[in-house]
């Protein structure tokens, strides 16, 4: 795909949820200062597609944080749907440009903690953070892709989950069946954190080359914190993926996070 509508791609960032990024030169008619932005090409086309693009607009639309990207435009073209935000040139956790130090690292997913608190604040559930959502930016960081976030209501249901790659950072017990609440993003957060401080999951080397194997490790195999992570940072992993009742609220990691960072 070289372009969409007036937008020209230079090349892709990778796929998300129900969807494709790309780097893109910003067209004059946009009133931001900047030379280039991202495009999210949302996936397939029809009624399914329209709802997945209305859920991620309402999302972003709902919410104003300076610790999630900023959306620009939407639009729509031959039947799919697209939308551009601000580009963030340092990468993600997941693919930084250069690797962050600690706490570059801690501030980064505190931001993100933010983020997530905000979208809480308005009823609204990220249900996929996880590294390469959390983007690094010079102050911190900035939570994205809002592909799969879900308002909160009487009888909401699931429909969808992250792709493969997202498994491991997703409370077990809304892979299980049961609906997404703000403690399953804190549950993330812990697991993007303990990846961030250790490059390991909670769960081990997964099978990624065999989607069957993973899920079957990640629903057998207890999620256990690494034994290196230093004892203030093991603990607040260990207090996100515990007791649901007992978890911290975002807001509560991210101020945590910004104390161990300094």
């Amino acid at each position: 795909m070289e372009g969409i509508a007036d937008y020209e791609f230079v090349r892709p960032l990778g796929a998300g949820n129900h969807g494709e990024f790309f780097l893109a030169r910003k067209p004059p008619r946009l009133p931001v200062e900047t030379e280039y932005v991202t495009v999210k090409v949302v996936g397939g086309t029809g009624q399914d597609a329209f709802r997945r693009a209305t859920r991620e607009l309402k999302a972003f639309a709902a919410v104003r944080s300076p610790f999630l990207v900023t959306l620009y435009d939407a639009g729509q073209q031959g039947g799919v749907f697209y939308y551009s935000m601000e580009y963030v040139p340092g990468g993600s956790l997941a693919e930084p440009a250069e690797r962050p130090s600690r706490e570059q690292a801690l501030r980064a997913v505190a931001s993100a903690a933010r983020a997530a608190q905000a979208l809480h604040e308005e009823g609204i559930v990220h249900r996929d953070i996880n590294p390469g959502n959390v983007l690094l930016t010079p102050a911190g960081g900035k939570l994205s892709d809002l592909g799969l976030s879900q308002v909160l209501m009487p009888g909401a249901t699931i429909t969808g989950m992250g792709g493969l790659q997202s498994v491991e950072f997703t409370d077990p017990a809304l892979l299980q069946g049961e609906k997404p609440t703000p403690g399953g993003d804190v549950w993330s957060l812990g697991a993007t954190l303990h990846w961030a401080m250790t490059g390991q999951g909670l769960y081990g080397e997964l099978p990624t080359h065999d989607p069957l194997l993973t899920l079957r490790k990640v629903y057998s195999t207890p999620p256990s914190v690494r034994p290196e992570l230093e004892p203030e940072l093991s603990d607040l992993v260990a207090s996100c993926i515990g007791d649901p009742g007992k978890r911290p609220t975002a807001f509560t990691l991210a101020d945590r996070l910004y104390q161990l960072a300094s």
